[in-house]
């Protein structure tokens, strides 16, 4: 019996522990990402970036988005508190207001892309997005 409690003890604490603590990291691929972003991890619920500021999301607001006019699998967020953080350098993540949703989706080849958004209404395609960067997976 002494050997169980802690054993089930341990399982309960394992149990209820957060999922997704630190999100799935993606290292900066392209040079805007390198630039002002760095390395990021993220998960359905924030992006963390290389300086440890984040961004909170609201809602998944979709799974699939319009990337250069064709229809592809990808996700959609709003962002709790709208914010344009100030990231690597001093740079700013859109340089052009708060950021209020960000989509990400494959690349190919091990990429991940990561466009954000400054609208009130939800962004339909890639064309409303104020910046893009590219992650290695």
């Amino acid at each position: 019996m002494k050997r169980i409690l802690p054993a089930i003890v341990g399982l309960l604490v394992a149990a209820t522990a957060p999922a997704f603590a630190e999100g799935d990291r993606y290292r900066a691929f392209s040079t805007t990402a390198e630039s002002i972003t760095g390395d990021i991890s993220m998960d359905d619920f924030s992006i963390t970036f290389a300086n440890g500021e984040s961004l909170k999301f609201a809602a998944l607001l979709g799974d699939h988005f319009v990337v250069d006019g064709e229809r592809v699998n990808a996700s959609l967020y709003s962002v709790e508190d709208p914010a344009d953080p100030e990231l690597e350098n001093g740079n700013r993540l859109c340089g052009a207001g708060d950021v209020t949703y960000l989509a990400s989706w494959s690349g190919g080849e091990g990429l991940t892309i990561v466009a954000v958004f400054t609208g009130d209404e939800p962004p339909e395609s890639s064309a409303d997005m104020c910046a893009s960067y590219t992650y290695q997976d």
